[in-house]
């Protein structure tokens, strides 16, 4: 069946003050062929100038009819609600005005959903870093390409993918069920749109193609709705859409609504945690109002999820304001999650979060190497290499037996890792191990861009610890000592390789490498942006 002969899509694109990127988004709807049949853009009262490039836009493509509404709803889900109800299309796909359909996204959702029969078709996301240009998938792992899935209450892991952008609803089974967002300003509208989609039980057939391109912008002007993180107003309405969500799922299935709790705890719960920043006021009353939330959880809700989650809940529940070592909790948040010292135990010897707080750390006894939250310090060992110390953790890596460990170089824009040869570790007085690991930057920056890393190049540094038993875990550095100082190398291949060590948000060790002078320059530049954002934020 050629596109023409398929049935046709109505792309719904919301908007709202996006006169500057709204074009990018409409054109990469149009750019879909004749499988769309129409474009269906609402602008929701803007006050800059998006109804007018909209207007112009509809004047030159017959396929686009431009929606205007008069006030503006404060949200996301009323103006895509407006779209659903002027679509005559077989099928509804939705589109916000900062991202981008690439290119034959509709007709892999058609050919899919035709081939199954099925009301919902998913296929794969990512989200774009700008201006980096770092792509990260959405939810990897989550779907098996070509899979049918005959009823959500099957594979309720599918309450972790809450987007509604990814995927292609048959407009009858929207109709037949009364399916639509939350009117009214109303933050993570998916949620819960999402949720009534499942509570629907639809089959859901998937695609491996790419289907969506989620433009992330942290250093724009004005943010959207749900990276605005100022206050915790953004979190209370994470929880509420949440809260309302797992209603909805248990309503229709107990398995989904439990599957729902479990993800809040280890899913939303730690991506807040480990962003919570250094504002007393903001800290206090995240707190608050997270303890209360996490309260309500049944117990059996709690007890499966993983254990760093559990953990972090038992420590919200044993106190009514943060502790002294929050920061602790927030790597315990990480991903990969790191338990930092000092390990307390209790009166009977088991492990526990501390000596102020011996709230029990259950489960920690039987979990496999590969998952022990493991913290490894790093610090400089002269040039080209690195000194690590590795921490047992209640004598847990002591019975698996470390014995060797080497550097591995993630490009954080994704890609293939780089991996150091690996180095014998050797027992040190204090239970750890320590060993000097050497690595090459010269040859790291060749690899990167072999890779096509041009210019800046940006890398997560971890380490992966391999034992007697054939057991290991990989986990990310914590810097130390003066190992984040920035240094200007010579090169032979570059002349000048500039190397900026640098603590992430998660107090994990990354590296910037600039090769030669166009790097140098770039790196210069994405300083001042960085700043210029900072200063902007502030």
């Amino acid at each position: 069946m050629n596109s023409s002969n398929l049935p046709t899509v109505s792309v719904v694109v919301i908007a709202y003050n996006d006169a500057g990127l709204v074009g990018e988004a409409v054109s990469s709807a149009l750019a879909q062929g004749p499988v769309v049949g129409e474009v269906i853009a609402v602008n929701d009262a803007s006050s800059d100038g998006t109804a007018r490039v909209l207007d112009e836009l509809a004047s030159a493509h017959p396929r686009l009819k431009v929606v205007h509404r008069t006030e503006n709803s404060g949200g996301c889900g009323t103006p895509r609600n407006d779209g659903i109800a002027a679509a005559s299309g077989r099928y509804v796909l939705f589109l916000d005005s900062d991202d981008i359909l690439p290119p034959d996204a509709a007709d892999a959702l058609v050919r899919t959903a035709e081939k199954h029969r099925a009301p919902v078709t998913v296929g794969a996301a990512v989200r774009r870093e700008l201006p980096q240009h770092h792509d990260v998938p959405w939810m990897p792992g989550l779907y098996t390409p070509g899979d049918v899935i005959e009823r959500p209450a099957d594979r309720p892991e599918l309450v972790r993918d809450t987007l509604c952008v990814n995927k292609l609803y048959e407009r009858a089974f929207l109709e037949e069920h009364g399916l639509r967002f939350p009117d009214g300003r109303f933050v993570y509208e998916d949620f819960v749109f999402t949720s009534r989609v499942l509570a629907a039980a639809p089959r859901i057939a998937v695609t491996g193609d790419l289907v969506y391109v989620w433009h992330v912008r942290r250093a724009a002007a004005q943010v959207s709705i749900s990276l605005d993180r100022k206050d915790v107003g953004n979190w209370r309405s994470r929880i509420e859409a949440h809260r309302t969500a797992a209603r909805t799922l248990a309503a229709a299935s107990p398995v989904l609504g439990s599957a729902c709790q479990v993800k809040f705890l280890e899913y939303d719960l730690r991506m807040y945690l480990r962003e919570l920043g250094a504002n007393p006021d903001y800290r206090a009353a995240w707190w608050t109002l997270t303890r209360e939330y996490v309260d309500t959880f049944a117990e059996a809700d709690v007890e499966a999820a993983a254990a760093h989650a559990r953990w972090i809940v038992r420590v919200l529940r044993a106190t009514a304001t943060p502790p002294a070592d929050v920061e602790r909790l927030t790597r315990l948040a990480a991903e990969p999650p790191r338990l930092l010292p000092p390990y307390a135990v209790g009166a009977a010897g088991e492990p526990v979060w501390s000596e102020e707080l011996p709230v029990g750390l259950d489960g920690l006894t039987a979990l496999p190497v590969e998952e022990l939250p493991v913290t490894v310090d790093a610090e400089p060992a002269g040039r080209g290499a690195v000194r690590i110390r590795v921490h047992d953790l209640y004598g847990r890596l002591a019975e698996a037996g470390p014995q060797t460990a080497r550097l591995s170089f993630m490009p954080r824009a994704g890609g293939e890792p780089v991996l150091a040869r690996p180095v014998e570790l050797m027992a040190d007085r204090d239970g750890g191990w320590t060993a000097v690991l050497p690595f090459r930057l010269a040859d790291l920056a060749v690899t990167g861009r072999r890779q096509g890393l041009r210019r800046m190049q940006a890398w997560n540094v971890g380490v992966g610890v391999h034992c007697a038993d054939g057991s290991s875990v990989f986990t990310s550095l914590r810097p130390r000592g003066r190992l984040l100082r920035r240094r200007a190398l010579p090169s032979s291949r570059y002349g000048v390789l500039l190397a900026q060590p640098y603590r992430t948000g998660a107090g994990a060790l990354a590296l910037r490498l600039a090769p030669g002078a166009e790097g140098a320059l770039y790196l210069v530049r994405n300083r001042l942006h960085r700043a210029r954002a900072a200063r902007a934020a502030g």
